[in-house]
């Protein structure tokens, strides 16, 4: 909190001083600290444009007192946006360095198809295919990312999964590229995954069909 004040009074004190050597006329012909240039860079060529011209409301405005609430409101409204960086260059340029999230899978929404992003946003993208996993049932967004988050924190890779499913116990099955499924339990999942990664290095993997890792300290295999 002191440092915003004294950042303050540094501000003041250099308008004082500048504002000080011209006169009306001056201030009016250079349109002293209004911001006149905004770049946007992160997304692509369209989506760039896109942001721009919504910040293009910030260009009324002085370049010491934008308004950073409306500024997080407009940037933060971009559900492609995980995060971003805004850089002032005196006197007149706004700088604004955005990271595109990352899609982490895909699902269906009343009929819409939409990617998960990194942000915990749901992201409508036409025509775009990637390789992700695909999550079907009820879920909400932190069922998701706590799953993720388990299975990053073991040897299970994520990129082998083709299919994620939802039930209202809370607990998810897997299906992996090589059609393997895999039923999780709802508690211990990191035991599980481990216990799975282990299970998977043997030779004999590929003629698993499926594997029911829902009772503790029990597993039942499914051959093809």
């Amino acid at each position: 909190m002191p440092q915003k004040k004294s950042k303050k009074i540094l501000i003041y004190l250099f308008l004082f001083l500048v504002i000080g050597t011209f006169n009306n006329k001056d201030l009016k012909k250079h349109n002293f600290s209004k911001v006149d240039m905004i770049n946007v860079t992160g997304l692509n060529y369209e989506g760039n444009l896109k942001l721009m011209e919504k910040l293009e409301i910030l260009k009324i405005e002085n370049i010491f007192f934008l308004d950073e609430k409306q500024i997080k409101e407009i940037l933060n409204s971009n559900s492609l946006i995980e995060n971003y960086t805004v850089f002032k260059k005196y006197p007149s340029t706004l700088n604004i360095k955005v990271h595109k999230t990352k899609f982490l899978a895909q699902t269906n929404k009343n009929g819409e198809n939409f990617f998960l992003g990194s942000n915990g946003k749901l992201i409508k993208m036409e025509d775009v295919k990637l390789e992700v996993p695909y999550l079907f049932g009820n879920f909400e967004s932190s069922n998701f990312f706590e799953l993720k988050k388990t299975i990053d924190e073991t040897n299970f890779n994520y990129n082998e999964i083709k299919k994620l499913f939802f039930f209202k116990s809370g607990r998810w099955d897997i299906e992996t590229n090589e059609g393997l499924i895999v039923k999780l339990p709802k508690d211990n999942l990191k035991i599980s995954l481990n216990f799975l990664v282990n299970l998977l290095s043997q030779d004999y993997k590929k003629k698993i069909k499926n594997i029911d890792l829902r009772q503790y300290n029990q597993i039942i295999i499914n051959e093809k």
